[in-house]
């Protein structure tokens, strides 16, 4: 009780962000209340200096908007990425699938390449996985994994894939008989890419750089080892 000439002290409570949050959390008619006072409130605006907190959450509200329809449109685009991707690989699988020898095979695959405007497309095997040796008659598909190897680790790395140019050394490994390539895409064949390589060549040297895509590489390397199974007798 307080005592007379006692001075009467007051212990103020600071509020800090939680609170004020929590109070209208618990109280959402505050600003039915309070409408007016609501309008007059003015926030930070980093070009404006000031603006009412309307305009700031009206602002807000067309941000969250532009992002949804932005979101909606990377969906569409992958989607239809995803179509053309899928009915490309169908296309490619069906041809492949109807070869009645392994080089009508590689002769198709090949020309689907050239179809996209491509120097072509080719397949070298690891012998080590493959039974290609004489008298097989698929000699020219083998690639020495040893010879291969300082190549995988200069471009490859701890990926399945390489997109990018070649020097000469390197071309000779992988393509001995090639001409005028720019570019290339490289692909490590089968799950654990240990079964060969894939080659994509373009005369352009910048068809094939760092960074693009790799969906449609992957599905080719993962589809054609159980194709070649026809001919080729795995290890």
């Amino acid at each position: 009780m307080k005592q007379p000439g006692e001075e009467l002290q007051e212990t103020v409570t600071e509020l800090d962000d939680s609170a004020v949050v929590d109070y209208l959390l618990n109280n959402p008619e505050f600003f039915i209340r309070n409408a007016r006072v609501v309008e007059q409130m003015r926030v930070p605006h980093p070009v404006r200096g000031t603006v009412s907190l309307v305009e700031w959450h009206m602002a807000r509200s067309r941000n969250h908007i532009n992002q949804l329809e932005e979101n909606m449109t990377l969906l569409m685009e992958q989607a239809s990425t995803n179509e053309s991707l899928f009915y490309r690989l169908l296309h490619l699988q069906a041809r492949l699938a109807s070869a009645h020898s392994l080089e009508e095979f590689l002769s198709r695959f090949h020309r689907w390449a050239r179809e996209l405007g491509l120097a072509g497309a080719t397949i070298r095997l690891f012998p080590d996985r493959w039974r290609i040796g004489a008298p097989s008659g698929f000699t020219h598909l083998a690639l020495s994994r040893q010879a291969f190897e300082p190549l995988r680790i200069q471009r490859l790395g701890h990926e399945h894939h390489y997109l990018g140019p070649l020097n000469g050394p390197e071309l000779l490994v992988v393509l001995p008989e090639a001409k005028a390539i720019g570019s290339v895409a490289m692909s490590l064949m089968g799950r654990d890419g240990d079964l060969g390589v894939i080659l994509f060549t373009s005369r352009d040297v910048h068809h094939y750089e760092q960074g693009q895509a790799t969906h449609l590489l992957q599905e080719i390397a993962l589809m054609l080892p159980e194709l070649l199974e026809r001919w080729i007798e795995r290890v």
